[in-house]
């Protein structure tokens, strides 16, 4: 029996009609920026797996990190033990996130990592004698997550509105002076500031000016509150720079961290603090304990690839390959501006972003732009209107030029 046939019968996926859904991609092996199938395709994959994959599928830096640590200790719980990977993690994280933020809180996936920044941010205020500070002030097409309180953060949406009874209120802003006013307004009730920085991924692929993102940590600073920044998306190169913050040279009071971090091989989630929000919990109460934990936190195996990505940022010089892929980018995508179905080009660091004039994320065309892509042997996944292509950085110039030609063409014809 054939993969997808087995799959039929007893799974369900991810943000999908299971009842109109083509049948799913039956992947058996990957290699670089290449995706094989069961039935002999050869498929470019041109949105790193969901955001994830930086350095190519079966690096053998990574995977040769992963067997000697899986021979070494492959999990001991993180609550009462400490091991090697976590805390050499630890160190090389601090050594390149923006600095003062000093302390590193594991979880395993993007959205548990927002949803403890969330929780340390309105139990900081609780346990520096603040209880009234539980407001979030949040962007308007924000995306943070699927779990409860990220979905709260999030834009009321299609991905949202089933779950609307479960969510708590927050206040949201869409300009420097729109959060002003919030501020003002609320000040003394807002535990925080939690923003996606310069690119808004799943909301559709916005890019900020840095003047925004300085703005905002200015803000903050007047009114006293934290700033979180969700760089789940944005880390380790996607927008240019290691984090989408040093577009702005801002520091928030807390980082959230996932996805490229084991570039695609582990489920592994950072939520980064100052020590003024690392120390409000410590206490010879222990009721100011910070609550929150997970039975993979700090897995061994995730830290010990998360290491060996870090050290390919060095060893490959994999920002300067970002820089040359963003200019590729805008050279091949900035002509699809002149369509008259095209609303937008944007171009940010490993990011090429094509907006269609349309009906946003239920635009009929964004499954037969995906068809259309994938009969040509690129993946790729439309949020509607908006096509974006987000590779590997180990794509060469021209499998790149070749990935933009198939966009150019299936985007002419849309």
């Amino acid at each position: 029996m054939r993969l997808v046939e087995r799959d039929r019968k007893h799974l369900w996926h991810p943000y999908t009609q299971m009842r109109t859904a083509p049948d799913p991609l039956p992947i058996t092996r990957a290699e670089g920026v290449y995706l094989y199938s069961e039935d002999g395709r050869k498929i470019l994959d041109g949105i790193s797996s969901w955001w994830v994959n930086i350095h190519g599928h079966s690096h053998p830096k990574l995977n040769a990190a992963l067997a000697a640590q899986a021979g070494e200790l492959e999990h001991v719980m993180f609550a009462g033990c400490t091991h090697r990977p976590a805390v050499e993690l630890a160190e090389r994280l601090i050594e390149v996130i923006p600095p003062g933020l000093t302390r590193i809180f594991y979880s395993d996936n993007g959205s548990t990592a927002v949803e403890a920044a969330i929780k340390m941010a309105v139990q900081y205020w609780r346990n520096r004698g603040e209880p009234q500070r539980t407001t979030l002030l949040t962007l308007h097409h924000a995306y943070h997550g699927d779990t409860v309180g990220a979905m709260s953060a999030s834009e009321d949406s299609l991905f949202t509105r089933a779950f609307a009874s479960l969510l708590f209120p927050v206040e949201r802003f869409g300009s420097l002076a729109s959060l002003e006013r919030l501020l003002d307004e609320h000040g003394r009730t807002v535990a925080a500031v939690l923003i996606e920085p310069i690119l808004q991924a799943a909301g559709g692929m916005i890019v900020w000016p840095a003047e925004f993102v300085a703005g905002v940590r200015k803000l903050c600073d007047r009114h006293r509150v934290l700033l979180i920044a969700d760089e789940v998306l944005t880390g380790f190169g996607r927008t240019g720079r290691m984090f989408a913050c040093e577009h702005a040279q801002v520091r928030p009071d807390i980082l959230c961290l996932s996805k490229a971090l084991t570039a695609g091989y582990l489920p592994l989630g950072v939520t980064a603090a100052t020590e003024a929000v690392y120390e409000a919990f410590l206490s010879a109460d222990r009721g100011k304990t910070f609550f929150h934990g997970h039975s993979y936190t700090a897995n061994p195996l995730a830290c010990a690839v998360a290491i060996a990505s870090l050290d390919l940022f060095r060893e490959a010089d994999v920002m300067a390959r970002v820089a040359r892929l963003e200019r590729q980018f805008r050279d091949g995508l900035e002509p699809l501006r002149s369509l008259p179905h095209v609303a937008d080009v944007r171009v940010i660091g490993g990011v090429g972003i094509v907006e269609l004039a349309g009906d946003g994320y239920l635009d009929e065309r964004g499954p037969r732009m995906s068809a259309a892509f994938l009969d040509r042997g690129l993946l790729l996944r439309p949020l509607g209107n908006v096509v974006y292509f987000m590779p590997p950085y180990a794509i060469t110039d021209p499998e790149a030029a070749w990935a933009m030609e198939q966009i150019s063409d299936v985007v002419s014809h849309a």
